[in-house]
């Protein structure tokens, strides 16, 4: 079995959903399970659908729900042109998924209260879309596909908008859904990003999610490979957004691609990796619109050659100083700072320390101020705004000749605050000021990558 994920700019409109129908349709003998995000930009409308509908701003909210209806109306309907029949089934289910909305949406613009079960509801909405409507349009191009609501497969923690899969359950589901599902079909399509709580209310697994969808239900089938088609060539060097001359990564290990997510890497969300790795499934990277490309194969680490893989980096982060003479000789002391940022929720990227001061780098987005005012009860803490974090990623790096040389040779007179080695000898990272990172990335790529005398 094959597990295929297709993003929002491979099912972005009538060309884009025709390719990936066309991919799909070469694997067949493999029994795909598609899972599909919202149509490109859904999300983030149906984001300002539920920020508006909080604020009890009605004609926007109408406005905007208007803007969602006449996209998925109008793109059944270019599909599904020559089939009538199929065509006004889809209308009408698309029209019921709006109905749904509208009114759970009026209800919210109402009250003006938006709870995080609510905006789970809501934001989820662009994957049902979206899979109905390829769902029935890859029906009516000959290829007998079934639908699979994710919530019946994917189980979370009831934090409803970064839900915590129940992995024992969704092994026990899935399996026996997705073998049902395929009696007498040659493919069956489902939603990423959306999932429920035991009790069936809603969740989701936050932003770019569906890599995630699709990586718990290849774990769960032991599928083949899991192939993560998007708008790139696979991964590459570096954001190709900041860099220049980036290049596509044949293969990497699956630590590597842990780690450039988690560091920044925009390609594959942070956690696709953890369920494939339990299984041993190979994940390839895939371009949609270059479906003949080869892309990049995320291995095992046996078959993967030393060598740094890439240049990452988070725009914006936040530097949490923490000094206390307490911590001297003191034991404990880690363990009591770490649990108070376990309790606020807040995740920790980097960590450094001394003999009185621990500094740690934390996402921008991540509301600290309970965690900086319980540290603040026994120790002066400061924290430094407007700080980027960049990583030089790739298999033991720390046993190549000159790789610190080649990491801050070009960095001149760079101010950097903070330097961090990861324990797994895949990544060394540091921290700049965010007003120079560009330059920095560019400069570190360049010597590493683009400029043979230095490798």
């Amino acid at each position: 079995m094959l597990v295929m994920k297709f993003g929002g700019t491979s099912v972005a409109n009538y060309e884009a959903i025709s390719r990936t129908i066309s991919i799909v349709q070469a694997k067949l003998e493999e029994k795909p399970v598609v899972v599909v995000s919202a149509l490109s930009k859904v999300t983030d409308l149906l984001y300002k659908i539920s920020d508006s509908a909080a604020v009890k701003n009605v004609v926007e909210t109408e406005h905007l729900l208007t803007e969602l209806r006449e996209r998925h109306t109008n793109l059944a309907a270019e599909l599904l042109q020559s089939s009538s029949a199929l065509k006004d089934e889809a209308t009408a289910k698309v029209n019921a998924i709006c109905d749904k909305l509208d009114v759970f949406v009026k209800a919210v613009c109402a009250l003006g209260e938006l709870s995080d079960r609510s905006k789970a509801f809501i934001i989820s909405t662009g994957e049902y879309l979206s899979s109905t409507i390829i769902c029935y349009t890859m029906n009516a191009r000959g290829i007998r596909t079934n639908f699979v609501d994710a919530r019946k497969m994917i189980i979370t923690s009831d934090d409803f908008l970064k839900g915590e899969p129940v992995v024992d359950e969704i092994k026990k589901r899935v399996p026996e859904i997705i073998s049902d599902a395929y009696a007498g079909v040659q493919a069956v399509i489902t939603q990423g990003f959306v999932s429920s709580t035991v009790s069936g209310e809603p969740t989701v697994l936050g932003r770019g999610g569906s890599d995630y969808s699709a990586s718990l239900i290849g774990m769960a089938v032991d599928a083949a490979r899991i192939e993560i088609w998007t708008d790139v060539d696979g991964v590459r060097t570096a954001d190709p957004r900041v860099v220049n001359n980036t290049k596509c990564l044949e293969k990497i290990s699956f630590e590597e691609a842990a780690e450039m997510a988690h560091f920044g890497a925009k390609v594959l969300h942070p956690l696709t990796i953890e369920p494939a790795v339990e299984k041993n499934i190979p994940i390839y990277v895939l371009n949609s619109m270059n479906p003949d490309g080869e892309g990049t194969a995320i291995l095992r680490n046996e078959f993967i050659e030393d060598g740094v893989k890439s240049v990452s980096f988070k725009e914006n982060i936040l530097v949490i100083n923490i000094f206390s003479t307490r911590m001297i000789n003191t034991s404990g002391f880690l363990k009591k700072v770490f649990e108070i940022f376990s309790e606020g929720k807040v995740s920790v990227d980097l960590i450094s320390t001394s003999e009185a001061n621990i500094s740690v780098t934390v996402d921008s987005s991540q509301k600290i101020d309970e965690v900086v005012a319980k540290l603040s009860e026994f120790a002066d803490v400061v924290v430094d705004t407007d700080k980027s974090q960049i990583s030089v990623i790739g298999k033991n790096i720390v046993n190549l000749n000159g790789i610190l040389k080649k990491t801050f040779g070009p960095l001149g007179d760079c101010r950097i605050y903070m330097i961090s080695q990861g324990a797994s000898y895949v990544n060394i990272s540091f921290v700049v000021d965010r007003n120079v990172y560009r330059n920095v990335v560019c400069e570190i790529h360049k010597y590493l990558f683009e400029d043979e005398d230095c490798n």
